[in-house]
């Protein structure tokens, strides 16, 4: 199902939230327990034990508020509105500015889910998800899904990124999915090691749990040089609407899309 979009007062909360507590994990305890004396003394003592510990851990939460100089949620909102259309260029990114991405954007934004998986796996799964995608990234390097998964909560967009520490085919063999996919993008790196026949079991699964009209985009050629053979792909999609976009340089990406019933 699509993301259903939180609101920004509740995305206000959960960043206030979340410095708090890394405030409260970066400080000694001597630190903590000066900041619980400091808010009794504004407290004063004249409440009831449980109504008196609430209050207590309020006011230290305010007084943290105030010594990390955490914005208000006015101008949060307007520094995190001049900062989304920044997120949304693919620059921002690490990717080029006419990445086959962008053509494939307008049709997949909130309307499902989309699995991303090979090289460049991290931007790409941030850009799809700063332009309104729910992303899953599959990636062998628990570094690399550490870090995507960190700047993607940097950036706010972390209830739409799910990051899996896998190879792809692995994943797969276990993958259950609740919901079709819209769109697979891939790079060859996700078809390392694989014999042809595995990679068309592998190709025919994400086939299958595509919802129709949905896209996969695979790269071909990188550098000049051709990572996975053309012909292969166009077998294994015949039927889909197939079509190769170039990028700068000399790389190209494979696109198919699923016919609609």
């Amino acid at each position: 199902m699509p993301l259903r979009p939180r609101s920004l007062r509740y995305e206000y909360e959960l960043y206030v939230e979340r410095e708090i507590e890394d405030y409260k994990n970066s400080v000694s305890r001597s630190a903590l327990l000066s900041l619980a004396d400091e808010a009794m003394r504004r407290l004063g003592t004249d409440r009831q034990m449980g109504m008196m510990e609430l209050l207590l851990t309020a006011e230290v939460d305010k007084l943290i508020f105030g010594r990390l100089r955490l914005p208000s949620y006015d101008t949060w909102r307007k520094r995190r509105q001049r900062n989304a259309t920044e997120l949304q260029r693919p620059e921002h990114w690490g990717l080029r500015g006419d990445t086959p991405l962008k053509e494939a954007i307008p049709s997949l934004a909130g309307t499902g889910s989309v699995l991303v998986t090979g090289a460049r796996v991290e931007g790409s799964a941030l850009y799809l998800a700063a332009n309104g995608c729910a992303v899953t990234a599959v990636e062998p390097e628990r570094d690399v899904v550490e870090r995507m998964l960190e700047n993607a909560r940097a950036a706010g967009l972390d209830e739409r990124v799910h990051g899996t520490v896998s190879e792809l085919h692995t994943y797969l063999h276990a993958w259950t999915p609740t919901d079709p996919l819209t769109a697979v993008v891939c790079t060859p790196a996700a078809f390392a090691g694989l014999s042809g026949e595995e990679r068309a079991r592998v190709i025919d699964v994400l086939k299958s749990v595509t919802r129709d009209g949905g896209v996969h985009l695979v790269e071909t050629i990188v550098a000049g040089s051709s990572m996975i053979d053309e012909d292969e792909l166009r077998q294994q999609y015949d039927g889909w609407q197939i079509s190769i976009v170039p990028d700068k340089g000399a790389s190209k990406t494979f696109m198919a899309r699923k016919a609609v019933a």
